[in-house]
C-alpha cells in the first residue's frame, strides 16, 4: 500500500512541476513570492539583532515568516504587539 501511495506522491509532484515549468506565468509568481519570503525573513532578522527595540525577539518560524508574507510590516507591529501583551 505505501508503494501505490509513493508512486502517486511521485508521479503527480513531476506533473506539477512540469506545468510550473511550462506556464510563464507562473515564473513571475513564483519570483515574487521567493523575493518577499526573503524579505519579511531579513526584515525579521534585522529587527532582532539591530537592537532597535530592546527586549523584544520575534522568533523566525514559518507562523512569524507567514504573517509577515502575507500582512508587511503591519504584520510585524501585530506580531510585537502580540508578543508585548502576552509576555
Amino acid at each position: 500500500m505505501k508503494t501505490i501511495w509513493m508512486t502517486v506522491f511521485i508521479a503527480s509532484s513531476a506533473l506539477l512541476i512540469l506545468v510550473i515549468l511550462r506556464n510563464k506565468l507562473s515564473w513571475g509568481w513564483l519570483r515574487s513570492f521567493t523575493l518577499h519570503l526573503v524579505m519579511a525573513a531579513g526584515l525579521l532578522y534585522v529587527l532582532n539583532y539591530s537592537g532597535l527595540v530592546p527586549g523584544m525577539y520575534i522568533p523566525l518560524n514559518p507562523v512569524t515568516i507567514g504573517t509577515v508574507l502575507t500582512l508587511g510590516v503591519p504584520g510585524v507591529a501585530l506580531i510585537a504587539g502580540l508578543q508585548w501583551v502576552v509576555v
